[in-house]
């Protein structure tokens, strides 16, 4: 018997004065028993750092077509393909001819997504936004998230401050060049 995804909660007081956005968010978020806590963790920061009308998570491995969080406008078309993680060129391919904006968010070494990126045929290549959040960061999340959260979430100067359970995290949201 396949087992299901477990349902977390976030309850998020987001104050991101980089673009302005002040918002309480109500987060529940499916991690199906193959995603890492790091994944995961990767995908709610992503989320809150995109926060914009429209937003939403993907149906996760279920609908491997769609990127993990798009940005849609009224009338349903694809504004923005967010990924989490190290996506592969073929995949970042696909999402630029699909959505006019592309972003990613990895958690892992930023260098090995650099590298695996390198000479790669990617549409609009020059248009891609690659971010690295913060291992530190990530990494002390993991380790304090429960089945319910409430935290505080704020961006200022692309750093990113997370209270959680009392303790302040923070780190730095920095925007990889790519070739």
């Amino acid at each position: 018997m396949a087992l299901g995804a477990t349902i977390y909660h976030f309850d998020v007081r987001l104050s991101d004065v980089d673009r302005g956005v002040y918002e309480t968010l109500e987060l529940k978020v499916a991690r199906h028993p193959s995603e890492s806590d790091e994944y995961m963790v990767a995908r709610v920061l992503a989320y809150c750092l995109e926060f914009a009308e429209g937003i939403a998570f993907s149906r996760g491995l279920s609908s491997p077509d769609e990127p993990p969080i798009a940005v849609r406008d009224l009338t349903g078309v694809l504004q923005a393909w967010i990924e989490v993680g190290s996506p592969d060129a073929a995949r970042l391919h696909k999402a630029a001819k699909a959505a006019p904006r592309v972003a990613v968010y990895t958690h892992k070494d930023p260098a090995q997504l650099l590298r695996s990126l390198d000479g790669e045929r990617i549409h609009r290549a020059e248009a891609l936004e690659l971010y690295s959040l913060g291992r530190e960061l990530v990494a002390a999340l993991v380790k304090r998230v429960e089945r319910r959260n409430d935290l505080d979430l704020s961006v200022t100067d692309r750093h990113v401050y997370v209270t959680l359970g009392g303790e302040t995290l923070s780190g730095e949201v920095e925007r990889l060049e790519h070739a």
